[in-house]
């Protein structure tokens, strides 16, 4: 329920800042709320090639990873882009006691809201991941979650 919410949040402040003219960004950093519950870092390479870096707990360990992504505006909404891409992780945990690593791959789809006169910017996706794991974390899981990043100047 609470994603729900949040998910109908983050529309209603897109659609009321639709009028907005937004800015363009090269980097931006933040906190990203989901799995993983950390840090993320974007970094455009050109006009719609992105870079987006993140490192975060997740269970009880750590994870880190990146995606590249490829952007594409939508039109008719001033600074809103959906994106698309794939990239990798590894996972570190200990859970009593048992201590393990897993590398995974994933693809990743979502939406990229830039702020018109405010230097924010927002990002909700969706991760689907396969984990190559020794034992039961590795496989088929899905992961996302809504990421705020101040945009560098």
């Amino acid at each position: 329920m609470k994603k729900i919410a949040l998910l109908f949040s983050m529309l209603f402040i897109l659609a009321v800042s639709s009028q907005l003219k937004a800015q363009d960004y090269k980097s931006a950093i933040g906190l990203r709320l989901g799995y993983p519950f950390g840090v993320t870092f974007k970094h455009f390479l050109n006009e719609t090639s992105a870079i987006d870096l993140f490192a975060g707990t997740r269970y009880s360990g750590f994870t880190f990873g990146g995606n590249y992504e490829i952007h594409k505006a939508l039109p008719d909404v001033a600074g809103l882009k959906w994106y698309i891409g794939g990239g990798a992780l590894i996972t570190f945990y200990d859970y009593q006691g048992y201590g393990s690593s897993n590398f995974g791959i994933d693809g990743v789809i979502g939406l990229d809201y830039t702020f018109a006169d405010a230097p924010f910017n927002l990002s909700l996706d969706f991760q689907p991941t396969f984990l190559f794991g020794e034992d039961y974390y590795g496989g088929f899981e899905i992961f996302g979650g809504v990421s705020a990043r101040y945009i560098l100047k």
